[in-house]
């Protein structure tokens, strides 16, 4: 009879062990804690280190506030500092107390300090600001970066809050709270506490620290610096142009972290804006020419003078009308074709048109204006609007809307053309680009002529 309960007793505990294999998951194999996610392995690592415990034999509590006794304790014993049980520098920790010890040794190794009245206060909640500043100090990371976060202010005091998140985020402990956020002021909870320490002990759990985008400003000006440091002491890493969106990660005084396009650096407050919206019309008027490239000359003129009074004078007329202009050049500087090309992409036009005078024979007279088959139909209905009116102002031969592949124009993705005034060569168009009257006609056409284009693209 006491075989047969024997044989029984062993079958039911094998069958019980059998069943518990089955429900037990890999985190309880590792941990005691049902609470814990299997796939935790910074808590895993802390456990198997005797580093941590639970509040209970089968309970972690990762959603538990975490008490500034308690961080101190296991952060002491993770460096394997001196837990002696002792009296410390602070009246409010008693020498019995299980964490007198570690709080003792960190006062010495110079990461607690206490608050201002003298006090520990062990059995108050650490924030994660708290936090931030206990592990930097107690694992000296020293280093910083272009750190942003939403809600601290940015100070390089080596003793300030800014100074601790940006040592522990670029040492990739911290990766914020997520949009943006570091949340300072939030009571530090035990599931928390673990990440930050198991990434300071073992940098296979480490984190890579990306910053936010917490607002988008335009550049007001062209070929603004942007640099490797908030001065102007810094190297210039680049340059950006007029409307170019900069993505803000963070305010530096009056200087903005940020990207635009392939560009991370610093950019000058001074020079930035919010835009509401991107403006609808956006035209960039180029003067042919210019510098060392004098273009045609003939009849006592030089075509870079003529192209640059022209363009100038359209400039005020479109910004009269509403339209927003980007001049390639105002002075007498020099571009390359390609320069020109690439500008009104770069700074956010939608339309471009190059201003030119003509040479050929002394008998050649007119205006004419080319298109590219790049952009054909825009570029095309572009030019048309232009050239129906310039003939008319110019009072002589209308030589129509031509294709032409013009570098400016064909190697430019944006609708564009390219305008001849009239002919420097031929005495009579040269007398009128000398005048006044007859500069202000033209430019007073082109002008009227844009318009007409976008009203037509508008429709």
């Amino acid at each position: 009879m006491n075989s047969f309960f024997s044989k029984v007793t062993l079958f039911l505990v094998a069958a019980v062990l059998v069943i518990s294999s089955i429900g037990v998951s890999p985190a309880s194999a590792a941990t005691p804690f049902k609470d814990v996610p299997a796939n935790d392995a910074q808590i895993t690592y802390l456990y198997e280190r005797n580093l941590i415990s639970g509040i209970s034999t089968t309970q972690f509590g990762p959603d538990y506030s975490v008490t500034r006794e308690q961080a101190a304790t296991m952060i002491g014993r993770s460096l394997k500092l001196n837990g002696t049980k002792r009296t410390t520098k602070f009246p409010d920790v008693s020498p019995s107390s299980y964490s007198s010890g570690y709080i003792q040794s960190a006062v010495e190794k110079g990461f607690i300090s206490g608050y201002p009245d003298g006090s520990f206060r062990p059995k108050q909640p650490m924030t994660r600001g708290e936090m931030a500043h206990m592990i930097s100090r107690a694992f000296n990371f020293t280093q910083t970066s272009a750190v942003f976060f939403k809600d601290i202010k940015v100070d390089n005091d080596p003793t300030s809050l800014y100074s601790a998140t940006n040592k522990l985020a670029t040492a990739g402990i911290t990766a914020g709270t997520g949009g943006g956020y570091y949340t300072p002021d939030k009571t530090l909870i035990r599931q928390e506490f673990a990440m930050f320490l198991a990434r300071a002990l073992e940098p296979k759990f480490r984190v890579l620290f990306q910053n936010a985008t917490i607002d988008k400003l335009y550049s007001t000006t062209d070929n603004l610096n942007v640099r490797s440091g908030p001065s102007t002491s810094y190297n210039i890493l680049g340059k950006i142009h007029t409307n170019n969106e900069v993505q803000v990660y963070g305010y530096s005084g009056n200087w903005v972290y940020g990207k635009s396009g392939s560009l991370t650096g610093y950019f000058s407050l001074s020079y930035l804006a919010k835009a509401t919206a991107q403006p609808s019309r956006v035209m960039v008027i180029d003067a042919g020419h210019g510098g060392s490239d004098p273009g045609a000359v003939a009849n006592g003129l030089r075509e870079k003078d003529v192209n640059l009074d022209v363009s100038l004078r359209v400039e005020r007329m479109l910004k009269a009308k509403g339209i927003n202009v980007l001049m390639v050049r105002r002075t007498d500087v020099f571009y390359s074709l390609d320069y020109r090309a690439a500008y009104g992409v770069k700074n956010g036009a939608d339309a471009f048109v190059s201003i030119h005078a003509n040479a050929a024979s002394a008998g050649v007279s007119g205006s004419e204006t080319f298109y590219s088959a790049s952009v054909a139909n825009d570029s095309k209905q572009l030019a048309t609007f232009i050239q129906n009116r310039l003939y008319k102002a110019m009072e002589h031969t209308n030589r129509g809307v031509k294709e032409y592949d013009y570098r400016v124009i064909a190697a430019n993705p944006l609708p564009a053309a390219l305008v001849e005034l009239g002919f420097l060569t031929n005495s009579g168009d040269a007398a009128k680009l000398a005048t006044w009257t007859y500069k202000e006609r033209a430019a007073s056409a082109i002008a009227e002529g844009i318009e007409d284009y976008y009203e037509w693209k508008e429709r």
